[in-house]
């Protein structure tokens, strides 16, 4: 089915009045600028990724190094999209250095308040196969601290302006800022896979405005969340056939 943007344009499909900020586990899927397949192929039902399809999942590997109180579970590139679970722990922060990759780009903290609350109370690691081309994987790594790296802004002078940033005074971050950051980084790599490695160059930009998102209320809605990630290459031609660009709860439900 071809790209149409007056059929594919997308409204706000964010749950309204909900404080994205809260501690939670989320569902996420973000889709390529006109579906285009740039992160590989699926052949006999196994994703094989291409070099711009591992730059998407090392990106996603790092979040948790780089942004505080962000943890990840399961997770899949597919040729046109990705599927994952994002996890708040209640402690998101834009920290006083940011990605390297953020650097470049202009992307900036938006703080919003925070209200705690819980998340399911499933164990957070996910099936990890050997992780060959294809292969979704489970919880990105974590630093002692989690803190992002970089060189601190300078002055003129060469002097950091103002007091350094705290944790206390640091911005919170919610699933919109988390989400944001990633395509960011991916943006930015793949801009520069286009330059030095002859990637196919993407139309004005890499991702489509939104994403889609569903809160993992429970234990029960996680599981089936995490094995329709895992199985996702078996479905590729479902996928195809019905529009990716549709919500995939329509496919798995919402356990409601």
């Amino acid at each position: 089915m071809p790209y149409d943007p007056a059929r594919h344009h997308r409204r706000s499909i964010r749950l309204q009045g909900y404080d994205y900020t809260r501690p939670g586990a989320y569902f996420v899927t973000i889709v390529t600028q006109g579906r285009a397949c740039l992160f590989g192929e699926v052949v006999a039902g196994e994703m094989r990724m291409n070099d711009a399809g591992r730059m998407v999942q090392q990106v996603w590997d790092e979040l948790a190094l780089f942004y505080e109180g962000v943890q990840t579970d399961a997770f899949i590139v597919m040729p046109n999209h990705v599927h994952g679970i994002i996890i708040l722990t209640g402690n998101v922060r834009a920290t006083p250095h940011v990605h390297p990759d953020e650097m470049n780009v202009g992307a900036t903290p938006r703080g919003c308040p925070t209200t705690p609350r819980g998340c399911p109370t499933t164990p957070r690691g996910c099936p990890n196969p050997q992780s060959g081309p294809g292969q979704a994987r489970g919880p990105a790594p974590t630093s002692g601290s989690g803190q992002a790296r970089g060189p601190a802004p300078t002055s003129g002078s060469g002097q950091a302006r103002g007091p350094a940033p705290t944790a206390a005074t640091a911005p919170t971050l919610g699933l919109p800022d988390v989400v944001h950051r990633f395509k960011t980084m991916t943006t930015k790599r793949y801009a520069d896979g286009v330059r030095a490695n002859q990637w196919p160059p993407f139309p004005g930009r890499l991702w489509q405005r939104n994403y889609y998102e569903h809160i993992i209320r429970d234990d029960q809605s996680w599981q089936r969340i995490r094995e329709y990630i895992l199985t996702n290459p078996l479905r590729w031609h479902l996928d195809r056939e019905r529009d990716i660009g549709a919500d995939p709860l329509d496919v798995i439900g919402d356990g409601t």
